[in-house]
């Protein structure tokens, strides 16, 4: 494993793990991401926030290592598109789903606690290569 790569098992128990997978799909379908807020996330546009999804969900479920800049553009898209109601999923969350939004920001909150060490660098900051 390269130095500064970290598989989510190393950080994260697995319904941790689903949630950060499942809240990357939100993109996908319910939430309107514009290509300005896709770039303050550290991705190029709205379609790389698509691409790289599917390739962070697929990291996420196999395992494989991810650098620090794919971990806060996760766990930035993550609390964006679960709190927003103008980008992301926002009220509709629970419906779209099937989580509860008091667990999730209590389950969301530990994820931040877990990768504050890996995505200290990018606070207050583009999450970039």
């Amino acid at each position: 494993m390269s130095h500064g790569m970290v598989r989510a098992s190393e950080l994260l128990i697995q319904d941790e793990v689903e949630l950060l997978t499942r809240a990357l799909l939100e993109w996908g379908g319910p939430a309107h991401c514009s290509d300005q807020l896709a770039v303050g996330m550290g991705f190029d546009g709205a379609q790389d926030l698509l691409d790289q999804g599917r390739r962070l969900r697929n990291a996420l479920r196999e395992d494989a290592p991810l650098n620090a800049a794919d971990w806060a553009r996760t766990l930035l898209a993550t609390e964006i598109v679960f709190v927003s109601d103008l980008a992301g999923s926002g009220v509709e969350w629970s419906t779209t789903t099937g989580r509860d939004d008091e667990a999730t920001i209590r389950m969301l909150r530990v994820i931040q606690r877990k990768l504050a060490r890996t995505v200290s660098r990018y606070y207050g900051k583009r999450p970039s290569e």
